[in-house]
């Protein structure tokens, strides 16, 4: 799984053994997303619409998830808007900027490659920058692991 991270965006890809198609309905349908993901999502994905839920996750049950899709290119391109690492419930993450969340697919070796680019850091406020930007960083490279297995069974 190539890596790269820089202080503003975090980048993650994997081969995927499976067709395009079967990646981009886990990645755009909400009950497949957050089959994988670990999170339980009220609603669907829409350019330009907020979506919630919560974690799924042991121990971060209490996390609400919240993204605004940017946009949708079918089978090609994917986005949304969040906050990173915002898990402490007694913090108000609202007036901080959310960091863009892209995926994108192309067909590769007979499969298909997902890759995920995290940007925005620069904009968090510094006291917790670091620390959103390695969680998520992990936490990536944790979700390329869950995508591919959860497509290998589903």
């Amino acid at each position: 799984m190539p890596e790269t991270a820089i202080s503003d965006r975090i980048e993650k890809s994997i081969q995927l053994n499976v067709p395009r198609s079967h990646v981009w309905r886990a990645l755009t349908s909400a009950s497949e997303f957050g089959a994988w993901f670990g999170v339980r999502l009220e609603g669907e994905f829409a350019p330009g619409q907020p979506i919630y839920g919560f974690m799924a996750n042991p121990g971060y049950e209490h996390v609400r998830f919240e993204a605004i899709v940017a946009d949708i290119k079918p089978e090609t391109h994917f986005s949304f808007r969040w906050r990173p690492f915002a898990i402490d419930p007694k913090v108000d993450y609202s007036a901080e900027p959310r960091t863009l969340v892209t995926f994108a697919l192309e067909d590769r070796d007979g499969g298909t490659l997902l890759s995920v680019v995290e940007s925005g850091f620069d904009g968090i406020p510094e006291a917790r920058r670091t620390l959103a930007f390695e969680m998520d960083s992990k936490g990536w490279a944790s979700q390329m692991v869950r995508i591919d297995k959860y497509l290998q069974t589903n």
